[in-house]
C-alpha cells in the first residue's frame, strides 16, 4: 500500500511552496544518513578519499533506501563548480535508480566563495531547494525530516527558530518520528586534546535544549543526525537520539570517547554510513562500517547496532 507525502520546502516561518511526491507505506521505512563526503576531483586524495566515496555510494543504493540524508560538506568548495559537477558524476548511480536525497548546508558549502555566490551553487545543484537554506519534508506517512541551517542561527528568536517551533507544533499525528539532518552536532564527545574547535557550539546546543524541552510531553521520538566531526559516535540524551556521522569520505578524524558516548569502537578510519529502517513503530540502527577502502572488493561490517521506541526508552544492542 502506498500514499502521497507533501515536501513542503520554507523560507523563515511561511511555506512557500507544495510538491506532491510518492511515499512508503508506515509499516516500513529505510533511510540512509551519512555526511562529509567532500566531492571534489578524484585526484584529491588529501582532503577526501575518492575510493572511500565510490565504496559508500554504490553500497547505499544497493540498500535502495527511501531517502539519503546527507548531513552537510556535501562539496570540498562551495565556490568550486566542478566539485558539484564531481558530486553529479558520482552519484549518477543514485539517480538512475531514483534515489530521493535530502540534503543539509555545511561549512564547505561556503568556502571559497562569497554567501550568494555559494548559495547560487548550491541552489543550481538543488534547484527543487531554490531560496530555501532549511525545509521539512515527509518519508512515508510516520516520519518527519527536517534539514536545518547550521551556517545561520539557530537561537530563541532568530527565523529559523521560530520556524522550527512552529513545524514541530504542526507535526501530523501520523508522525511518530522527526529526524534532523544538520551540520554541526549538538551533542558530541567533547575534545580536549585535537579538534577541540569541533566541540558543539552555542548554536547548536539550543536545538539541543529546545529538544529537551520538547521531548518531554511529546510522543515522538527526535533523532538529530550531524557530520562536522569526521568519525561516528552515539548519544541518548533525554529521549533525543543524537548521532554524529561524518564518515563519508572527507579526512578521517580520530576521537577521544567519552563515557556518555554509547559507541565505544576503536576503529579507524570510520568511513561508514548509517542505515534508520522503521518497521511497526520500532527503529533500528545499524551503523556500517567500510573495512578496507582500498580493496578491489569493498566490504562492509555493521559495527553498532541500536534499537528504539517511538516514545518510549531505548532497546540498546549495540556491539
Amino acid at each position: 500500500m502506498t500514499s502521497t507525502s507533501t515536501l513542503r520546502f520554507v523560507l523563515g516561518a511561511v511555506a512557500v511552496a507544495v510538491v506532491t511526491l510518492p511515499a512508503q507505506s508506515p509499516r516500513s521505512v529505510t533511510v540512509i544518513a551519512y555526511g562529509d563526503t567532500r566531492f571534489t576531483d578524484r585526484t584529491n586524495v588529501t582532503a577526501t578519499n575518492p575510493q572511500a566515496r565510490a565504496a559508500l555510494i554504490a553500497r547505499i543504493a544497493d540498500e535502495k533506501p527511501d531517502a539519503i540524508l546527507v548531513s552537510g560538506d556535501l562539496p570540498w568548495h562551495g565556490g568550486v563548480v566542478d566539485d558539484y559537477e564531481q558530486f553529479r558524476a558520482e552519484t549518477k548511480l543514485w539517480r538512475s535508480r531514483s534515489l530521493r536525497l535530502i540534503p543539509a548546508l555545511g561549512n564547505h558549502e561556503f568556502s571559497q566563495c562569497k554567501p550568494e555566490a555559494c548559495l547560487a551553487n548550491w541552489w543550481k545543484t538543488f534547484p527543487e531547494l531554490n531560496g530555501r537554506r532549511w525545509y521539512a519534508t515527509a518519508v512515508g506517512d510516520n516520519v518527519r525530516v527536517i534539514a536545518l541551517d547550521t551556517m545561520s542561527v539557530l537561537t530563541s528568536g532568530s527565523e529559523q527558530r521560530t520556524w522550527l517551533e512552529n513545524e514541530i507544533a504542526a507535526l501530523p499525528n501520523a508522525v511518530e518520528y522527526v529526524f534532523f539532518t544538520l551540520h554541526h552536532p549538538p551533542v558530541a564527545d567533547i575534545q580536549t586534546r585535537v579538534h577541540v574547535d569541533h566541540n558543539p557550539r552555542p548554536n547548536e546546543i539550543a536545538l539541543a535544549e529546545l529538544l529537551t524541552e520538547t521531548a518531554r510531553t511529546s510522543s515522538r521520538r527526535f533523532v538529530v543526525i550531524a557530520g562536522h566531526i569526521h568519525n561516528y559516535e552515539r548519544f541518548l540524551q533525554d529521549k533525543v537520539l543524537y548521532l554524529v556521522s561524518g564518515g563519508g569520505g572527507a579526512v578521517p578524524y580520530e576521537v577521544d570517547r567519552t563515557p556518555r558516548d554509547l559507541y565505544q569502537g576503536i576503529d579507524f578510519p570510520n568511513y561508514h554510513f548509517v542505515k534508520l529502517t522503521i518497521t511497526a513503530g520500532k527503529l533500528r540502527g545499524e551503523m556500517y562500517r567500510l573495512d578496507e577502502a582500498s580493496a578491489p572488493a569493498p566490504h562492509f561490517t555493521v559495527k553498532d547496532t541500536f534499537e528504539l521506541s517511538a516514545g518510549g526508552a531505548q532497546l540498546d544492542v549495540s556491539h
